[in-house]
């Protein structure tokens, strides 16, 4: 059961964060009010909190942003066109814009190798009562196949609380006939994995799978794809099955459950590809303390993702280009990440190609996945639980030192006086490999799906009941896409923390560095979270 939350006390005057020794500089900090330090920006260090933010523009994000939009536009893909996403045209070009512009200002650029399976276009076709195509796509482990046949509903919930368990277990399957040649499971989101259902599925003797989301919340209505390659949530044990398994909506997944329906599900054999993830590094004085960000460079099947994440893409990319100069005591590391879409497969590849004592040396992990949603709330990783507890079966503990990082983002905004609130810190984005390794991390995010209440309009402006981001995982997630205030906050704070941590993790990790040059900035204790959220559930 869901309940409200009140809106949380401020937090105590020992949880501050101190990033300085002097007086609060608040005119540092606000977007496009830095004193002016001339131009040359990228000739000189930047390394003081005025002329780093002095030089990390909303107008350099948006080029960058506008340059990917280009490549999607320009990407003439044979299979997926106009879009950016992983083994395609369009996600080779954005790895050679982000790669040379980073080998340019002198970082020592790698570039990742990711091997993953590439689907092609799936098919979902209701034949009868009616003849209707709906939008689909192809779970991560499907088999391949094109099968026509009755759909049977397999323990689904249309109604009330909509809770699910359906095909979680083998009984689910109990008395319904799969004994014909093409029968096609209907199954809903909830629950067990999608690797759970499935093979429960092909061990009852179904020829294809439709798995349609859950429907029981706002986010969990549209068209749902995901990974099925996994008994378990922590991923360890796999799922086998050999038959096609495609996704749906939960409006589709109600017209699909109709008596009498019978639907055609084509799934087209996949291919191993390879793609990259950029890794770029600064070496400073201290190489064993490493301070890493990172944010996915792949966009959807569905279009050019500049939000989804051009946004968070490009507002790293400048402040690593706008840091190239600097001298820091910690050693830099940005990365892109290939076919996050796909489950996170770069960083989590990533990370599990490094060995133990490589782990050690990341002090942190910074997280920027769509930072500027047009119909955004500000939003930072729940590392503190204030909002949204992690699930006692979750595969993960919030690494120490999370909380820090929380701090430190909140402290900015209530600096600037932007309010904030709480978002999961679930693992649904690139920082879930760095906590699954124990390395303390956090991040911004501004809303995808997620509707948007009045309370939140009232707070961050914007359209109450309509998504974060009306575009997102659609073709209209375009250069328009976007919210110039959110990007520019947020661009700042991504630069901020960077800095801050580029000359000490000392809160995070316990390992001394150096005061940032300059004028010192002293940032206020966290105002706390505006408390809009309900308190998630497991």
């Amino acid at each position: 059961m869901t309940q409200r939350r009140t809106k949380p006390a401020r937090r105590t005057a020992q949880r501050a964060v101190a990033v300085g020794t002097g007086g609060m500089l608040v005119a540092l900090l606000l977007p496009g009010s830095a004193a002016t330090a001339g131009g040359g920006c990228g000739d000189r260090a930047n390394d003081t909190y005025e002329e780093l933010l002095d030089c990390v523009t909303l107008e350099g994000v948006r080029q960058h942003q506008e340059a990917l939009q280009e490549i999607a536009t320009k990407s003439e893909d044979p299979v997926y066109p106009g879009t950016r996403a992983a083994g395609t045209e369009g996600y080779r070009t954005s790895v050679e814009y982000v790669a040379e512009r980073l080998e340019a200002a002198g970082y020592e650029v790698t570039l990742d190798e990711v091997e993953f399976e590439f689907e092609f276009p799936a098919a979902l076709r209701q034949l009868e009562p009616v003849d209707v195509e709906y939008e689909t796509g192809v779970l991560t482990g499907s088999g391949s196949a094109t099968v026509e046949g009755p759909v049977i509903p397999v323990d689904i919930n249309l109604a009330g609380d909509r809770a699910s368990t359906s095909g979680c277990e083998a009984e689910d399957f109990a008395g319904l006939d799969f004994s014909g040649p093409a029968d096609i499971a209907l199954i809903q989101r909830g629950t067990c994995t999608f690797g759970t259902k499935a093979q429960n599925a092909d061990t009852a003797g179904a020829e294809a799978v439709i798995t349609f989301n859950q429907g029981n919340a706002p986010d969990r209505m549209a068209l749902v794809i995901g990974s099925a390659t996994s008994l378990d949530i922590e991923g360890t044990i796999p799922a086998v099955y050999d038959i096609p398994v495609v996704g749906a909506s939960f409006d589709d997944g109600v017209a699909l459950a109709q008596e009498g329906s019978v639907a055609s599900v084509e799934v087209q054999p996949s291919e191993i590809r390879t793609d990259h993830n950029v890794i770029a590094e600064l070496p400073g004085r201290n190489t064993d303390n490493v301070v890493m960000a990172g944010a996915h460079l792949d966009s959807v099947t569905e279009g050019p993702g500049i939000n989804d994440n051009g946004s968070g893409s490009a507002a790293l990319l400048e402040t690593a280009l706008m840091m190239a100069e600097s001298e820091p005591e910690n050693t830099l590391r940005f990365g892109w990440w290939a076919a996050e879409e796909l489950g996170l497969l770069g960083s989590a590849d990533y990370v599990e190609g490094l060995s133990q004592e490589e782990r050690d040396r990341i002090a942190l992990y910074l997280n920027y996945d769509m930072v500027g949603s047009p119909n955004h709330v500000l939003m930072v990783y729940d590392s503190d639980q204030s909002t949204y507890e992690v699930p006692a079966e979750a595969p993960f503990e919030i690494p120490e030192g999370s909380v820090a990082i929380e701090d430190l983002f909140e402290s900015y905004y209530t600096a600037i006086g932007e309010p904030y609130d709480d978002t999961a810190f679930s693992g649904r984005s690139d920082y879930e490999a760095f906590i699954l390794a124990g390395i303390p991390s956090g991040g911004l995010f501004t809303g995808a799906e997620q509707i948007k209440t009045e309370e939140q309009a009232a707070i961050w402006g914007g359209t109450a009941d309509e998504q974060f981001d009306p575009c997102y995982h659609l073709e209209c997630d375009t250069f328009e896409n976007n919210d110039d205030h959110a990007l520019e906050v947020n661009g700042d704070l991504i630069a901020f923390a960077m800095l801050t941590y580029a000359y000490s993790t000392e809160t995070v990790n316990g390992v001394p560095g150096e005061e940032v040059p300059g004028e010192p900035v002293e940032l206020p204790e966290p105002a706390g979270p505006e408390g809009t959220f309900a308190v998630a559930t497991p």
